[in-house]
């Protein structure tokens, strides 16, 4: 069936298309009622079915695929592989669910999980599903107060850690992160489960509270434990979004509809059957870690493998070495990754055996075309397909189909509405549909389809206030601006918070970043507004070059060809009021620009929690740049 009539079957009649849907999932009570929407915007899928994402994932899978990989863990950390079969998966999901159990966990109770990615953190999230436990999984690169307050928020009776994580070489104590967390918190978990590597050998522990699992593991032995059966809009999991104020939000996603829209979308989004391998490169503390490292894989029988490490180590070529050795078919990334490799030579890609990779694909931020352009040549072939979603919707909103009907590739656009996904791109005041190439903000009429947030853990009312108050209609606001073309393509232009007025003229800095990122020195850009006493605002860009220049008169000449770039493809208007050049750009581990960190000290103001902060160098290094002066412009 062709997307076209696919899509407007599953928007113009949801219950239909999602009652067939739900036959890729096994239910231990089928589903009295596909869609309940009786109370908008809150909607609940599969009313009354039953069923555990753990049993999906690993149990049913035992009869055809017991001896076939489930999951691959590879550390370059380390210097540890672990090949693990769905027997195997079973038998440590089992053990790791009795150790659960007998530290008192049991269904509808949190766990807060605190860890790199290992085999063990994807057998704690499976565990708690197996026994309808409620996980949440925090990057392990954050900062005790940044635990701190998911614990409060989550109030778990257990908190799992890892004793230490790994980068660059570097081992990074989590233990004592762990216990300042809890120090810090309101509400301290009464039992810290330690899963250790022997990193970290001077790991300090606290009598009465911690405990290691090695011991449990050892005593639990092949214990077995029986699945709890879940009705279908029971909370899975939390995963709490930074935010840029306040506390960060829990977004709560469902069992069944999660399950459904997790197999549908690995054999229409992805293309990836039974047996075949996935390989994303994020970290299971984010919200494609959870769907495309962990669920989605393992619900569609695929072979998943998980990486710990930097893509540049051993040497730049080693993702694609892993893609060559384990004859990946899906491949999942972010275009920041891309952009850090596209600074070495292309060859470490092109050395490698990529015969079986089909597919490369690319979300978290928008990809610039230049970048987009960079990794289509250097794979020759293999078809780059941005998406786009949110930790919100699990799963993707925007995207090309090539399990489907793929349509061709347009270089800066994440595509289509995915199947079941209601859009439309607004006015921003008026709050009507603007026409193809007009501006506008990315809505969702709800109700949303299976898979997305169901609620913000315990509390209806930011729910409500945060994603669906932004309009006079009931409306799911993306708060990303967005852009249709004539052939019905969408371009995301960035946050609606990310915007520059100059002299009346609204200009998202995404459009500006893309305009500079098209230079050919450039490896990568970020733009901020600045106040200006004439203009309201103005645009500066931070940039970092394919290669260092320290020569002032070669780096005056880089930033001036970035200015005329963009007034060559943006006009006059966009046409950047100063340029810095720097080695490095502040970033969050996951890879995200600190945009309002660069605001901040652009403006001479505290740059704000920096506890995701990747590299201190780089603040350091746009501070020193902002006191040397701009290398061009005033």
């Amino acid at each position: 069936m062709d997307y076209a009539t696919l899509y407007r079957q599953s928007i113009e009649q949801p219950e239909e298309f999602w009652g067939e849907q739900a036959g890729l999932i096994h239910w231990h009570v089928p589903p009295q009622k596909i869609l309940d929407y009786s109370n908008p915007p809150f909607r609940k899928w599969f009313v009354g079915g039953q069923t555990n994402l753990c049993y999906n994932a690993v149990d049913r899978h035992l009869t055809e695929r017991a001896d076939q990989l489930a999951l691959v863990a590879v550390s370059t950390e380390t210097g540890v592989t672990r090949e693990i079969t769905y027997r195997e998966l079973y038998r440590e999901v089992n053990a790791f669910a009795a150790v659960l159990k007998r530290l008192g966990v049991g269904r509808g109770d949190r766990v807060v999980i605190y860890m790199p990615n290992m085999a063990e953190a994807v057998f704690a999230m499976l565990a708690c599903a197996r026994i309808g436990a409620i996980h949440s999984v925090v990057f392990g690169g954050f900062a005790a107060h940044n635990l701190a307050v998911r614990i409060d928020d989550a109030q778990p009776k257990l908190l799992i850690a890892a004793d230490a994580g790994m980068r660059g070489g570097k081992v990074i104590p989590y233990k004592p992160l762990v216990d300042a967390a809890c120090t810090q918190a309101k509400t301290p978990p009464p039992k810290v489960l330690i899963v250790s590597r022997g990193l970290d050998p001077a790991e300090p522990k606290v009598p009465g509270r911690d405990e290691d699992y090695a011991t449990l593991r050892a005593q639990a032995g092949d214990a077995e434990v029986p699945v709890e059966w879940l009705e279908s809009n029971e909370p899975s999991y939390l995963l709490y979004t930074s935010g840029t104020t306040g506390k960060p939000k829990g977004v709560q996603r469902d069992v069944g509809g999660y399950a459904v829209a997790m197999a549908q979308s690995m054999r229409t989004v992805f293309d990836c059957a039974p047996g075949q391998v996935m390989f994303s490169t994020s970290d299971v503390g984010w919200a494609v870690g959870h769907s495309y490292n962990v669920y989605g894989p393992l619900i569609g029988g695929c072979t998943s493998l998980l990486y710990e490490g930097l893509p540049t180590h051993p040497d730049p070529g080693i993702w694609w070495a892993l893609c060559e050795q384990y004859g990946v078919r899906t491949m999942f990334s972010s275009p920041t990754a891309i952009r850090v490799l596209k600074k070495s030579d292309v060859d470490f890609i092109r050395r490698h055996d990529l015969s079986s990779l089909k597919y490369l694909f690319l979300a978290g931020e928008p990809l610039d075309e230049p970048t987009a352009h960079w990794i289509d040549g250097a794979l020759a072939g293999e078809p780059v397909i941005d998406n786009y979603w949110q930790t919100e919707t699990g799963w993707p909103a925007l995207t090309l189909l090539p399990g489907v009907d793929m349509k061709p590739v347009k270089f800066g656009s994440p595509g289509f509405p995915n199947l079941g996904y209601r859009m439309k791109v607004i006015d921003e005041a008026s709050g009507e549909e603007v026409a193809p190439g007009q501006k506008g903000v990315l809505v969702m009429p709800p109700p949303l389809p299976p898979g997305c947030m169901s609620t913000i853990w315990n509390d209806d009312a930011r729910f409500l206030q945060s994603y669906f108050s932004h309009f006079k209609e009931l409306l799911y606001s993306s708060l990303d601006w967005a852009i249709r073309d004539e052939d019905g393509y969408t371009f995301i232009l960035g946050r609606t918070d990310d915007v520059i007025n100059v002299a009346g003229h609204r200009l998202g800095t995404r459009e500006i970043e893309e305009s500079v990122s098209g230079h050919e020195a450039v490896a990568e850009a970020a733009v901020i507004g600045v106040a200006d006493e004439l203009k309201g605002q103005v645009p500066i860009v931070f940039a970092t070059l394919r290669q260092a220049i320290d020569e002032h008169g070669a780096r005056r000449a880089a930033a001036d060809g970035m200015r005329k770039v963009v007034e060559q493809s943006l006009g006059a208007v966009a046409r950047p009021a100063r340029v810095y050049i720097v080695n490095a750009l502040p970033k969050t581990r996951s890879g995200k620009l600190l945009r309002r960190s660069l605001q901040a000290l652009a403006r001479g103001d505290d740059p704000g929690d920096l506890s995701t902060l990747d590299d201190p160098n780089a603040l350091e290094e746009v501070r020193r740049a902002l006191e040397r002066g701009p290398d061009i412009g005033g």
